[in-house]
């Protein structure tokens, strides 16, 4: 499939989130996609808490967000796929880049200084309730229905059980960062439904330019602040750097895309939950971290959330709450 300016243009004013919901039955390939989604965004946080110490947050994003452009704009030119030249897909593509992984990795990365992996991959994962609340009472592109609702209210009583409990000791520095992620998942929730908006776009077109200006956006920060050529990064480091390109931004960006087409904003932000007992897993395996009681406890509360987000809407017409169409 090729992506060429003239036949897949998107107005940003003209085209709407309820244009481009995803329709029609799904299928096992469908949700085959969101699992695969869940694996590549689910070693985020344990690779970056490998690449940290030695290679600073804004250095970091911008060097991991330029391998995975020129991973997929290599694939995109092997594919002959043309990539549009015209300032409003890039002026698309750059907003959907500031607020899906600029901004809110930003903010995620500064704070796993301060909190461990295992923790930020429950926290990050609450982006289901937010896009939820987002979805119902302001854009109302999806029908919102009780059993998401419960779902949304179990996932958050999960968020609830981390950070209250850790709150118990007192607001310091932890309880601060852990606050910021959760400010982080609100700009994701948001960006998911603005993604909709790229439906018309090659998912592999979409995640190439926006990686591309990620990459390029904090370049310039990266060069003045951090003086990359004065880091000396372990080998550790740059493997993490090099796989979490790869794997969670090149691959994991088109994979949304391509779930955001297919399955809608509800589902698709649903995988947030799945990410949850794979990066816990991760974070003990690669990172030796242990899994606090409070944490268990929510990661029980966000996983009864997950079947109850991802259950097919044509399977809850009834259910559908009052004033809502189940469109």
């Amino acid at each position: 499939m090729q992506s060429t300016s003239s036949s897949h243009a998107v107005a940003a004013g003209s085209s709407s989130p309820a244009a481009n919901t995803a329709t029609g039955a799904r299928n096992w390939r469908d949700y085959a996609l969101l699992v695969a989604l869940a694996c590549c965004w689910s070693s985020t946080y344990p690779l970056a808490k490998l690449a940290l110490p030695t290679i600073p947050p804004i250095t970091f994003i911008s060097v991991r967000s330029l391998i995975a452009a020129a991973f997929l704009f290599a694939i995109l030119w092997m594919r002959d796929v043309k990539v549009p030249t015209d300032a409003k897909a890039w002026k698309l593509f750059a907003t959907q880049q500031l607020i899906n992984s600029t901004f809110p990795f930003l903010v995620i990365t500064w704070s796993q200084q301060y909190v461990p992996a295992s923790n930020t991959v429950v926290l990050a994962s609450t982006t289901p309730i937010f896009a939820f609340l987002i979805t119902s009472l302001i854009t109302r592109h999806e029908p919102a229905t009780l059993l998401k609702l419960v779902g949304a209210i179990l996932g958050l009583a999960g968020t609830i059980a981390i950070i209250g409990l850790d709150a118990l000791h007192g607001f310091g520095s932890d309880i601060i960062a852990e606050i910021a992620i959760l400010l982080a998942t609100i700009s994701f929730a948001c960006a998911t439904i603005f993604g909709l908006r790229l439906s018309d776009y090659d998912p592999m077109v979409v995640a190439a330019g926006s990686l591309l200006f990620g990459g390029l956006v904090l370049l310039p920060p990266s060069l003045i602040i951090d003086q990359p050529w004065t880091l000396h990064p372990t080998f550790q480091a740059i493997v993490a750097t090099v796989v979490m390109g790869i794997v969670s931004s090149a691959l994991g960006l088109m994979l949304f895309y391509m779930c955001l087409g297919r399955l809608g904003t509800l589902t698709t932000n649903a995988q947030g939950y799945l990410r949850i007992p794979i990066g816990v897993a991760l974070s003990v395996l690669l990172l030796g971290e242990s899994v606090p009681s409070n944490l268990a406890l929510g990661l029980l509360l966000v996983m009864a959330g997950v079947a109850a987000m991802t259950v097919p809407a044509e399977r809850l017409k009834r259910l559908t709450l009052p004033g809502r169409d189940a469109r």
